[in-house]
């Protein structure tokens, strides 16, 4: 038989074709390959697991539902519920991540990739590129234009928007909050109706600036702390009256070493409990507000500035004319060419959305800076993975107060009041070998502890896991039966270690603090027999102390000393008012207090223009 090229090739294609068709019929290529139904999964997202179902029906996504997770309410809402929506319309994991809860996003991406999958799915069949609009170039005009939707700018647009000015509210991540929503939630509430209600009514402008000028070794700008001081209470009282956010009244006002009267109150939920009400109130308001959109420019004409440039997340580009110009776009402790040595060589633990984009923009007018070396480091961070930290200061509040946790250092031996302030016992803490501490608790204080980490997020997952590593890698988490076997795994010197418990213990018993000076009050247990743990302890920070330089009217100043027409900041951003270090819940109170202030005057210029 003659076979011909042309019969190879006949062959050849009708193999292939029956080969294709029997792969098919067996599930191996194509939408056809899933096998509709549900499936339950569970991610590790940021704060600890996610527990979802993923759901198939006529072979493509019809349902994605999130049935437990722990992540941080307002700031993960978009990733839990917008994401999944969009995902399932689209039928297909190319949708955008949630810009600001990224860690989030990628766990329901994973989670919907495993279950594909599980259905015997062909992964590419649900990565298909999503047809996006073409591009635009779209002309604004507001009375004011706010950069940034954190504390300081939902205020600052508040108060523009409830004084009559058409106001436009720019976020360049996918959800309002900024640092506060992943705050402690505490505030500074100096001179308010609250403060007053909780039993103090004698605090004083005079009082607040002395303890934080002694807190911020007297570096701060004191005409910017003293309008603060001024008007803290009226802005917390508008805050709470009008923004319709409330305070934690039963916890009543905190008794803070910073402070030589108690003037911090926690709002009532936390940070995220803040910003739910913040909600609700700008659907109420005229506000526009644009997620997803980032300024890339201030618009001028000649020295004043005249609006914004921005773009969002699909490219397009908005040209908005303006009034006024308010930036409140935070710190920049996730920029490290704006930091100093001392910060770059901390542990950081804040958004990594804090790039200093105020300061960069208004770089172009000349705009002046202060303090841009410091930030506020706190003592108690674990290393999670290199230079980022997670915040064990929520446990260590239980631990000391109704517990008997102690800080030693890598010798064994405590060193310091664990009451003392935070500015303290890191000046002690950053004396030490490597620069750390060390929690030591036994095991009644180490399950009170564990459990008030979850907010900070840092789960029981987590802390098994790091157990399991037992010091061999960072971050150190260390559990020994004994004192012995708990102070080798350091090669600490156990006879000091035991020294150092048997001396504490007869400080309980006594009632006498004879070393360092911790209240009685907050030395209610002895550390009893084992097992025991050892927890490190290194500096840490977020907030930054630096930023732009400010008149009474929060209007930014240039490097001539003169200020910028039409430009003015709040928040973050404008630094000073703490000098090198802030107190318990001050930033949060000067991001409400500022915002308040810059709304008012931004408000003011425009109804004048």
């Amino acid at each position: 038989m003659k076979i011909t090229l042309k019969k190879i090739l006949f062959t050849g294609y009708a193999v292939l074709v029956l080969l294709l068709a029997v792969f098919t019929a067996a599930g191996c290529v194509g939408k056809n390959a899933v096998k509709d139904g549900d499936y339950a999964l569970s991610v590790t997202g940021h704060n600890g697991p996610i527990e979802l179902t993923v759901s198939f029906s006529a072979k493509k996504i019809s349902g994605i539902t999130v049935t437990k997770e722990s992540e941080t309410d307002v700031l993960s809402d978009p990733a839990l519920v917008d994401l999944p929506k969009k995902i399932v319309e689209a039928n297909s994991l190319a949708v955008d991540s949630v810009s600001g809860a990224t860690v989030t996003s990628s766990a329901v991406k994973y989670a919907v990739r495993q279950a594909i999958a599980q259905a015997g799915g062909n992964l590419a069949d649900f990565e298909k590129p999503i047809e996006k609009a073409p591009v635009k170039t779209v002309s604004l005009s507001a009375d004011v234009v706010i950069i940034g939707a954190g504390g300081a700018g939902v205020s600052a647009a508040l108060r523009a928007d409830q004084l009559g000015a058409k106001t436009i509210l720019l976020e360049k991540t996918g959800m309002i909050g900024g640092a506060l929503v992943v705050s402690g939630g505490n505030q500074v509430v100096m001179g308010s109706k609250l403060q007053k209600e909780a039993g103090v009514a004698n605090d004083s402008v005079q009082s607040m600036v002395s303890d934080f000028m002694k807190n911020g070794d007297r570096k701060n700008n004191e005409a910017a702390l003293t309008l603060f001081a001024r008007n803290v209470g009226d802005a917390t009282d508008w805050l709470n009256e009008y923004a319709g956010v409330q305070f934690d009244m039963k916890g009543g006002l905190h008794k803070l070493a910073e402070y030589s009267n108690d003037r911090e109150l926690a709002y009532l939920g936390g940070g995220s409990a803040f910003m739910k009400s913040i909600l609700q109130k700008l659907s109420s308001t005229n506000i526009d507000l644009r997620l997803n959109t980032r300024a890339t420019e201030l618009k001028r004409d000649g020295s004043t500035v005249v609006g914004v440039i921005a773009q969002d997340s699909d490219g397009n580009t908005y040209d908005i004319t303006a009034k006024s110009v308010v930036i409140a776009t935070g710190g920049y402790g996730a920029n490290k060419s704006l930091l100093s040595e001392d910060l770059q060589k901390s542990l950081y633990y804040g958004r990594s959305n804090a790039t200093g984009d105020g300061l960069l923009l208004s770089d172009t007018l000349g705009a002046q800076r202060q303090l841009m070396q410091y930030g506020k480091r706190y003592p108690n961070g674990v290393e999670i993975a290199p230079g980022m930290a997670k915040s064990t200061i929520a446990g260590n509040i239980v631990a000391f107060n109704s517990g008997s946790a102690i800080l030693i250092n890598k010798e064994g031996k405590r060193v310091v009041n664990e009451k003392a302030s935070n500015r303290t016992i890191l000046e002690t803490e950053i004396r030490q070998t490597d620069g750390m501490l060390f929690l030591f608790m036994d095991q009644k204080t180490f399950d009170m502890w564990k459990e008030r980490l979850a907010h900070a997020g840092i789960s029981q997952e987590n802390i098994d896991a790091w157990l399991k590593n037992n010091g061999s890698r960072a971050p150190i988490f260390i559990r020994g039966t004994t004192i012995e076997e708990a102070a080798g795994t350091l090669n600490m010197d156990a006879a000091s270690l035991k020294a150092t418990i048997d001396t504490y213990n007869s400080y309980v018993a006594s009632g006498t603090d004879s070393a360092f000076g911790r209240p009685a009050n907050f030395m209610k247990a002895k550390i009893e027999d084992g097992p025991y743990y050892l927890v490190e302890q290194k500096p840490r920070f977020a907030t930054t102390m630096g930023g732009l330089v400010l008149t009474d009217t929060l209007q930014v100043v240039g490097t001539d000393g003169k200020a910028l027409s039409g430009l003015y900041a709040a928040g973050e951003v404008g630094g000073g008012v703490m000098g090198d270090d802030s107190p318990s819940g001050a930033n949060n109170a000067w991001a409400i207090t500022s915002g308040k202030l810059a709304g008012e005057s931004a408000a003011k210029n425009a109804s004048e223009k």
